[in-house]
């Protein structure tokens, strides 16, 4: 049973928890008292785990007894500010404060203390530090929290309390508690709300939900209410991923004769810390750093090599498709978001959609992208509605609340929404908002604001029967052009007839043998997410040589003929310019240069129908290149040709050359000799982007001697 404090228990907390903020928290509790205005109310937040460490006779109280441990905390805190106020009083514009509170944070990480699921009945009394999200946030109320009374026969004058078991309900005590042998019943209420402001307080009630990532299958997520009193009021918003300390404690309705009692558990909320911003369980510190800037110095040579070991780890289960794990990658890795000079804000997300025949492994993409994401929500088309996505106006006892749905849940994460075709079609337009201008305007019931949905979106549908080469994306999968245009990459997955691929993909899932040498390299799930949390911090620039391969690209897709016109838009630039600062985050770059502008041409190209270089690629059929270093190579003369931009081709090469082959300085002047495949290589195709041709070195040295006999 818990018992209650004693005095001497009671003074001992106050003393240990007033000289420890006296201590640490001076500065903080100094700028409360040059703050100008008394009545607000103050927060001071303090560090369990330095206080326990003062001291350990108060953690063992305040895991006994923590809401009367607390009460002590705000009057030693008080009385500490005293101290300092009358030390200031002579010297500085300082006024004593009265309103403080001391928030409790930073609990030491074990079982009793720490949750990520909701708390059960056995919790009851108990401090706990609880993780969650954001799904409803009710109206701020005014709450009058005492009363004063007067007994009509003695006159005798008393406070009290209201109960916060009962929902704040005032029990009038039924004798009249003054030490006089008065047992009168009859009470007079001299409380004014208008008179006497100071016994009221802000009042607002949250509802949180486990975070949906971190659940098993099949398990519905639970939720429970979080109260909020003073300063806590509307500290945070539907959506947000919080850890809320606090107290869990039971309340029921006022008892009714034959109705039966319900009792919920809520948790009275001592302080609110938003993670919005931090990766949820994953520390990215100098030694996690260190250790990825050694394995980028090892590819410093040849570094498509890194990133293709990276690529290869990116959902495994799957053989080969590098092109399509090559844009699954850039799009978790993730653009700059920019405000321009008006304010209007530009975005960093990327958005990618992935069009195939059944069988073509979408829904793997998507189920990894989702599990290496610190904050993503996974859904298929056919069961969410625009209120499940979006947001949906709920009746509460009375009042309108807003329930955030999927893609405000996934604020700052990841968006997967799997059959893509199947939402209704005035469910996708909800989302076009939501995709560009990265809100959500509500007018429902009522309540009209606008919510963040600073989400990715990664989308996978199925054509409309047969996928016919002929006809535009937006006629093989029936969705607009307003939709498609909001996509950065589009790719399609076609199951055509091709023997080689089938022999390869049947026995790589017969005997799984995809990477036998490399299978010890692949890189662990907790690695990715690592390294994906990591890159996101970077925040490379354009250099000129990639902003000029951008613009020349995007002015030839905007003269080709057959361009689709619901692709070559003005956002066509802006993909341009987001991927290519996703492919430098990738590669670990400060700088966007000419390969991550190449590379990034390179995918557009596949993704592009009646594209402006070469056409349409079967991103399906696309193999992990023997030579990533010849590839790019291949590349670039490819693509730097097209768009007719000779010197940095030149330069380019030069640069690519090993030093023992680079052309000697002649008279001053710089000449580049251009490497040729021997005489029988196979002809530059279509998909010859992503698929090499093994080059012969002996053939190329002996090129090489001819071209160079005779010169000085």
């Amino acid at each position: 049973p818990r018992f209650k404090m004693n005095s001497d228990q009671v003074a001992l907390v106050g003393q240990v928890f007033e000289s420890y903020v006296s201590e640490y928290h001076r500065s903080d509790i100094v700028l409360i008292l040059k703050a100008d205005d008394e009545d607000v109310h103050y927060p001071v937040v303090v560090n369990a785990m330095t206080l326990f460490e003062t001291n350990m006779e108060v953690g063992e109280y305040f895991t006994t007894f923590p809401n009367e441990v607390l009460t002590v905390f705000d009057s030693a805190l008080r009385r500490a500010a005293l101290t300092v106020f009358q030390s200031l009083a002579q010297h500085e514009a300082v006024s004593m404060k009265h309103n403080l509170h001391a928030r409790i944070s930073g609990l030491p990480v074990c079982p009793e203390l720490v949750r990520e699921h909701i708390p059960k009945t056995k919790d009851v009394g108990h401090f706990l530090s609880v993780t969650g999200t954001v799904i409803r946030t009710s109206l701020v109320k005014v709450l009058e929290f005492e009363r004063d009374y007067m007994c009509n026969k003695c006159k005798y004058r008393f406070a009290v309390k209201a109960d916060f078991e009962q929902y704040y309900v005032f029990c009038r005590p039924s004798s009249c508690p003054s030490l006089e042998s008065c047992d009168s019943s009859k009470f007079t209420c001299l409380s004014d709300l208008s008179s006497n402001p100071a016994r009221c307080r802000d009042y607002q009630e949250i509802k949180i939900q486990e975070q949906v990532q971190k659940l098993s299958v099949g398990s519905i997520p639970r939720s429970m209410k979080v109260i909020l009193e003073d300063d806590l009021v509307d500290s945070c918003k539907s959506g947000d991923d919080l850890t809320i300390y606090g107290v869990v404690i039971q309340r029921w309705k006022p008892f009714q004769q034959d109705v039966r009692c319900e009792v919920e558990i809520v948790l009275r909320a001592n302080y609110v810390q938003i993670n919005n911003e931090q990766s949820s369980g994953i520390v990215v510190d100098e030694e996690v750093r260190k250790e990825f800037e050694e394995f980028w110095e090892c590819y410093r040579s040849d570094p498509f090599a890194g990133r293709n070991e990276i690529l290869a780890s990116l959902c495994p289960q799957v053989f080969g498709m590098y092109l399509v794990k090559l844009a699954v990658a850039m799009v978790l890795a993730g653009g700059i978001q920019r405000t321009d000079a008006a304010g209007t804000r530009v975005r960093g997300e990327s958005h990618l959609l992935l069009v195939g025949d059944p069988g073509t492994g979408k829904s793997q993409f998507l189920k990894y992208a989702a599990k290496i994401t610190p904050r993503s929500v996974l859904t298929a088309g056919i069961g969410s509605t625009s209120a499940g996505l979006t947001v949906t106006a709920v009746k509460d006892s009375g009042e309108w609340n807003l329930e955030a749905g999927a893609l405000v849940l996934a604020d700052a994460g990841l968006c997967c929404i799997d059959e893509f075709n199947s939402l209704r079609e005035h469910d996708r337009t909800s989302i076009h908002e939501a995709m560009e201008q990265q809100t959500i305007s509500v007018a429902k019931a009522g309540l009209v604001c606008k919510l963040n949905t600073r989400t990715t979106i990664l989308a996978a549908t199925n054509p409309k029967g047969q996928y016919d080469p002929q006809e535009s994306v937006s006629v093989n999968i029936a969705l607009g052009s307003p939709l498609l245009s909001r996509f950065d990459l589009i790719l399609v997955l076609l199951d055509t007839k091709n023997e080689d691929w089938d022999r390869v993909i049947s026995s790589f899932i017969l005997e799984n043998k995809g990477y036998p040498s490399r299978a010890e390299q692949l890189w662990s799930m907790e690695k990715m997410k690592t390294y994906f949390c990591l890159v996101r911090t970077l925040q490379p620039t354009l250099s000129d040589a990639g902003n000029q391969v951008l613009l020349r690209y995007y002015q030839m897709q905007r003269q080709s003929d057959a361009r689709s016109a619901a692709r070559t838009t003005i956002r066509l630039l802006e993909s341009l310019i987001r991927l290519a600062e996703a492919h430098a985050r990738l590669m670990f770059r400060d700088t966007v240069t000419l390969e991550d502008a190449v590379t990034v041409v390179s995918v557009m190209e596949s993704s592009m129908q009646g594209g402006a270089l070469l056409g349409g690629v079967n991103a399906l059929h696309t193999s992990f290149p023997e030579n990533a270093r010849a590839q790019y190579r291949q590349q670039c003369e490819l693509i730097l040709e097209r768009l007719e931009l000779h010197s940095l081709l030149s330069e380019e090469l030069q640069r690519l050359e090993p030093p023992a082959t680079r052309a000697p300085a002649l008279g001053g002047t710089r000449r580049s000799f251009q490497l040729r495949a021997p005489a029988g290589s196979p002809a530059l195709s279509k998909s010859s982007l992503f698929a090499l041709p093994e080059l012969d070195v002996d053939a190329l040295e002996c090129d090489w001697d001819e071209e160079m006999r005779g010169r000085p």
